[in-house]
């Protein structure tokens, strides 16, 4: 059978669920998402393959960075760009319950600029009154040029099924870009960090977390099958090391304790987590 392939850019504003969008579509967790603006740094990318359909999704920082060029946002901007010019087609995914007209059609016009077709999505259509979707749409189609709606829930997977069919009707012949066993283009490392980042965004002070780097030293799994795991937290500034430790160390016990859990639930295994605070002036 003839292999068909479709790229996918999800993009949308910070917390709109795009990042658990694409787990629920992956079926695992690949991206890290948090209620905290701008979780995903990276260009997460998550495989669906279905008989001889691959479906490449790209998980982008928010696309609030669309025209933000300070040096703190660039490397955002970068990869959300990067997301776009690399798909064959754009998921612009709307929290239902934040529905603004002017910033979503501003945001739609902006995309139209790339030439590809567009589907828009109401995600979290379970916590509101699912009749007050159907006038949004007509609204919008009235002004925008788009190529399909939908409305599902990422989290509890409500309408998920739907979404991916549609998607393999998209798809073209081509070859594959990533083998058939392959769900993502981080690996475990990568996923054990970003577990603990998002513990810290949910931590911590909305400042420090964008300000630190966190790095692997030991990633071995144990003759028991359980996993050991040693992180190096630098910052770059000595007054967010109080911050982080907290009161009597209490506030980086914390934050060891739920990202080893997290890890632990992520990866199916029993994680040991440790974690070092380092100060790197450069």
């Amino acid at each position: 059978m003839q292999k068909k392939l479709l790229k996918i850019c999800i993009v949308g504003k910070t917390n709109a669920g795009k990042s658990t969008l694409l787990n629920s579509l992956v079926g695992e967790t690949v991206s890290i998402s948090n209620k905290k603006i701008n979780t995903t740094k990276d260009l997460i990318i998550g495989l669906v393959n279905l008989k001889n359909n691959q479906l490449i999704f790209y998980d982008t920082p928010g696309i609030n960075n669309l025209k933000k060029n300070t040096n703190f946002k660039i490397n955002f901007k970068r990869n959300l760009w990067q997301g776009l010019n690399e798909s064959d087609l754009i998921i612009y995914l709307i929290d239902i319950k934040n529905y603004y007209k002017d910033e979503i059609k501003n945001h739609i016009l902006k995309l139209n600029e790339t030439k590809k077709d567009i589907i828009v999505i109401f995600n979290k259509n379970d916590l509101i009154n699912k009749k007050t979707i159907l006038p949004k749409i007509k609204e919008l189609d009235n002004e925008l040029k788009v190529d399909s709606y939908f409305s599902i829930s990422a989290k509890k997977k409500l309408g998920i099924d739907n979404l991916k069919t549609y998607l393999i009707k998209k798809t073209y012949f081509s070859e594959w870009i990533f083998n058939n066993n392959e769900i993502t283009n981080k690996d475990d490392i990568f996923i054990s960090n970003e577990c603990t980042r998002s513990m810290m965004l949910s931590l911590l002070n909305k400042e420090v977390p964008y300000n630190i780097e966190i790095s692997n030293k030991t990633f071995k799994y144990l003759r028991n099958s359980q996993l050991k795991i040693k992180q190096e937290i630098k910052i770059s500034n000595n007054r967010y090391k109080k911050i982080i430790l907290g009161k009597n160390g209490e506030k980086i016990k914390e934050i060891r304790t739920k990202s080893q859990k997290f890890i632990s639930k992520i990866l199916k295994t029993k994680v040991h987590l440790y974690i070092n605070l380092v100060f790197n002036a450069d």
